[in-house]
């Protein structure tokens, strides 16, 4: 059984879908712009790299901490309400950011704060954000809705920063700023909070089906505990928790750490990364599409698809640290990234459907944590084995170990056996063991 384009028409002649992905699309294009911008200001104000790795880090760390309390808040007062409060607030507090840079008091310290709380915001707008599909599409829509909503998020990867780019470049300098580029930051600022704005507007229009109640009376910390343990009771998805945890662990750093310095070392500089990380999302979007065309096909189950995708990508990984070129570098990225993509669909309408509506959001926030929260575990050990081993070696050892964990986990784990939830079926966690 595969997705047919009528599949695509029923999903977009749902009005509470086309309401919710407009207001996806208006919202994620914003949130390029201040990706770019934030790092960009605090190395205008400071020109140390230091600060401007300090400012990601404070984004991305509150993001990593709350997001398990994150997932438990969206089950207990439903996804759409979690996710429409965290607009408001980044709203105010890039809105905030915007008025202090266009009026010339940038002050560093409020900028850390703001960004702090931009980053807190995201660990409840994330599993919210990613649990919210259920409860506004029937079952059998949702893998078509999700290829919707993720190929439209990659595209506004690839133009989000040449919207930022292009909005800095427009506004000009400003001398009588105390930060070069101020004008054309805080207009990138500004565009994002109006883009949060208009997608309270619309989500507020969504109308969400009839779900169970939420579970008002469980303590978050209880409720956070309930949600590891309804994962790690499941075997289909304990088992592959953990495999994508340790995948994530050893080869996500590859991607973070050693393709800049791939880049930087053995290639053209900034411009060879940029076409390296643009192939990889161009990729990561043909395999989005992709999904859309050949829908459930498998490789025998769910499963396997996942392992052999997985064995496939890790032959591409091993002559990355062989190139010469940034061309042969974009047509392996290409093909991981489009690999990449087909899964991320399929997991994530898998994990949809598998967990029931009041587990979701706790379910959600802990399969986004092996990867937010795993992932500067793995740029810091990879950073610091590349003191040892050479690009080649790391390259060739990263698609070595997925070759080998893939292989591994086909014979000795159930997760080749692991199978796609029948069309229309109820959320309901399975194989209890």
């Amino acid at each position: 059984m595969h997705d047919t384009p009528s599949d695509q028409r029923s999903v977009m002649h749902d009005v509470n879908f086309r309401w919710l992905l407009s207001g996806s699309v208006i919202s994620m294009l914003g949130d390029q712009l201040t990706v770019l911008a934030l790092p960009w200001l605090v190395l205008k104000m400071t020109g140390s790299a230091f600060a401007t790795g300090m400012i990601i880090a404070t984004t991305g760390a509150p993001r990593a901490i709350f997001i398990l309390i994150g997932g438990a808040l969206v089950d207990r007062y439903t996804p759409k309400r979690v996710l429409l409060l965290t607009k408001y607030v980044n709203a105010t507090l890039l809105g905030l950011l915007a008025l202090m840079v266009l009026s010339g008091h940038v002050v560093l310290d409020i900028v850390f704060a703001l960004a702090l709380g931009i980053g807190l915001a995201s660990a409840f707008s994330i599993p919210s954000g990613t649990a919210v599909l259920p409860h506004v599409l029937p079952t059998q829509n949702l893998q078509m809705a999700n290829t919707l909503m993720m190929g439209t998020r990659q595209v506004t990867l690839l133009a989000g920063p040449l919207l930022a780019g292009l909005l800095i470049a427009l506004a000009g300098e400003d001398a009588t700023l105390p930060v070069a580029d101020a004008r054309g930051l805080g207009l990138a600022f500004g565009f994002d909070c109006l883009s949060f704005v208009v997608s309270a507007w619309t989500l507020a229009r969504v109308r969400v089906r009839h779900m169970p109640e939420p579970q008002r009376e469980q303590a978050v910390l209880s409720a956070v505990r309930a949600g590891l343990a309804t994962v790690w009771h499941d075997r289909d998805m304990r088992t592959c928790f953990c495999y994508w945890a340790v995948v994530m662990f050893c080869i996500g750093g590859s991607m973070q750490v050693a393709l800049p310095v791939l880049a930087h070392t053995r290639l053209h500089g900034a411009g060879s990364l940029g076409q390296l990380m643009g192939a990889h999302g161009a990729g990561s979007l043909i395999g989005m599409v992709a999904t859309a065309v050949v829908g459930k096909r498998r490789a025998g189950s769910l499963g396997n698809t996942l392992l052999l995708l997985d064995a496939v990508a890790g032959a591409f990984l091993i002559p990355l640290g062989f190139i010469t070129a940034a061309w042969q570098g974009v047509v392996l990225l290409l093909v991981v990234g489009a690999l990449g993509g087909f899964m991320q669909v399929a997991v994530f309408t898998w994990l949809q459907r598998r967990v029931q509506p009041v587990m979701l959001g706790r379910a959600m926030s802990i399969f986004m944590f092996i990867f937010m929260g795993l992932a500067p575990l793995s740029a810091l050990s990879t950073g610091w084995l590349m003191q040892y081993v050479s690009l080649t070696q790391l390259f060739a050892g990263s698609g070595c170990f997925l070759l080998g964990v893939a292989a591994l986990t086909f014979i000795f784990t159930p997760m080749r056996h692991v199978a796609d939830p029948p069309p229309g079926a109820p959320n309901q966690s399975t194989s209890f063991h």
